[in-house]
């Protein structure tokens, strides 16, 4: 089925799993953002797992604030609004108050839906088609074709994007979740148990990273432990060995209610080298976003720091999946 699509009107798309009851609510006109997220955990009715600003549906609310932000074709921030690729030299929208760019040209610009299901929806967007007004800042035309798909106490998300243009393209990819807390009516946020499969701590300086890492900065998170008030806007590497002794394989970040063993779990893909850690200052949620590469890769990797930086010949496709999962621990 496919509707007359929703992005040209400012309308939310539902999809709905009737075995379960499970929906997620997306934006096509904002970045394709999955904004609400309810699904059952263990025997419970369905739960909003997601945070996004009231009214955001509305379409003119910040875009990286609220859901799940796609974040292509770079995640984070390139310093001073510029970079170079190849003796060629980009410049790019400001986005911060230092005067970065921040978060891509993907997540605040309409996507078009190509098919809806109804438990799933599919949409695309090309960078010369769609963020025309920004074609001469990346090196290279791309498209990406996401899709949304709801079942039981799952949401999962698939990408692919392909070098739709003439030269090399150079590209990272993440995604920004602002996953809700407290997990349980009656529970406290803060003790809410977070983990991640952390490394390193990269350093930053007004937010970008220096190319210094830190090691053991918070090992917390490995292990998991209760937010317990910590504050978060920090950069790690991500690894492959995951704690007790688990095997390279998927990665998984997770968030824990130790009173009613709630969990919502997200498993991606080894592509994926970085994990930004946020809690926004309302306290209300946390973001546990995986990167394909660390913020500022150009800058990075032309002084000969490895930050993740992918390249796409022409024709050349770069595919990945993250799976939200609702369960009873």
């Amino acid at each position: 089925m496919m509707p007359t699509d929703p992005s040209a009107k400012n309308e939310a798309i539902e999809i709905r799993d009737p075995a379960s009851g499970a929906t997620a609510r997306v934006l096509p006109c904002l970045g394709f953002n999955c904004f609400s997220w309810r699904a059952p955990v263990g025997d419970t009715q369905p739960r909003e797992l997601l945070w996004a600003e009231p009214g955001f549906e509305s379409g003119d609310k910040r875009h990286s604030r609220s859901g799940i932000p796609l974040l292509f074709p770079f995640p984070g921030r390139i310093g001073g609004a510029r970079f170079e690729f190849e003796g060629q030299t980009y410049e790019l929208e400001p986005g911060d108050p230092h005067g970065n760019a921040i978060h891509g040209f993907a997540a605040n610009r309409p996507w078009r839906v190509i098919d809806q299901q109804g438990d799933c929806v599919t949409a695309e967007f090309r960078h010369s088609q769609d963020a025309a007004d920004a074609v001469g800042q990346w090196p290279s035309d791309y498209l990406l074709t996401a899709s949304y798909q709801v079942a039981g106490g799952r949401l999962r998300f698939t990408l692919r994007a392909e070098n739709v243009g003439d030269g090399p393209l150079p590209f990272g990819f993440g995604t920004h979740a602002y996953f809700r807390l407290p997990l349980a009516e009656v529970a406290d946020p803060e003790a809410t148990v977070v983990r991640a499969p952390v490394g390193e701590q990269w350093t930053l300086s007004e937010m970008l990273p220096t190319g210094e890492t830190v090691s053991g900065k918070d090992s917390l998170l490995v292990e998991g432990a209760p937010l317990a008030g910590r504050g978060f806007d920090t950069v790690f590497t991500l690894s492959s060995q995951m704690a007790a002794g688990q095997p390279t394989g998927p990665l998984v970040t997770s968030l824990v209610d130790s009173g009613s063993g709630r969990e919502v779990r997200q498993t991606f893909d080894e592509s994926m080298t970085c994990c930004v850690v946020y809690t926004p200052d309302h306290r209300e949620a946390i973001c546990l976003e995986p990167y394909t590469c660390v913020p500022d890769p150009f800058a990075l990797e032309s002084r000969g720091v490895a930050a993740g930086l992918r390249v796409l010949a022409p024709g050349e496709v770069y595919e990945t999946e993250i799976t939200l999962e609702a369960v009873v621990a």
